[in-house]
C-alpha cells in the first residue's frame, strides 16, 4: 500500500434535506481514527458503512454536523491562557 498524499487524503461529508443521515466518506487517518472512536463508543449512532484499504465511510444524524463561528478573545484573555499553560507545562517538568 502506498502512503496517501496530503491531497488525497480528503474528507467528503455528504447529506440532504430530505433525510436525516449523513455520510462521511475519507481518506484521512486522523479523521477515520476519530470517527472509529466515536463508532465503538456510540454504535447505535455512528456507523462503518464501507471500507477500503485506504478509506472508510459512516453514517451518522446530520444534526451531528455542526458548523462554528470562529472564537473571539482579547488580547488579555489570550495572555492569561498562555501562562496557563506556562504553569501547566512548568508543573510537568
Amino acid at each position: 500500500m502506498t502512503p496517501l498524499t496530503r491531497y488525497e487524503q480528503e474528507t467528503i461529508i455528504s447529506f440532504n434535506a430530505g433525510e436525516q443521515t449523513a455520510t462521511v466518506y475519507t481518506r484521512d487517518k486522523i479523521v477515520m481514527r476519530k470517527l472509529d472512536g466515536l463508532v465503538n463508543a456510540f454504535p447505535a449512532v455512528y456507523k462503518i458503512t464501507g471500507q477500503t484499504e485506504h478509506d472508510k465511510t459512516y453514517s451518522m444524524p446530520k444534526s451531528y454536523i455542526s458548523y462554528r463561528k470562529p472564537r473571539n478573545i482579547s488580547e488579555e484573555q489570550r495572555e492569561q491562557a498562555r501562562q496557563q499553560m506556562n504553569k501547566i507545562n512548568q508543573c510537568g517538568n
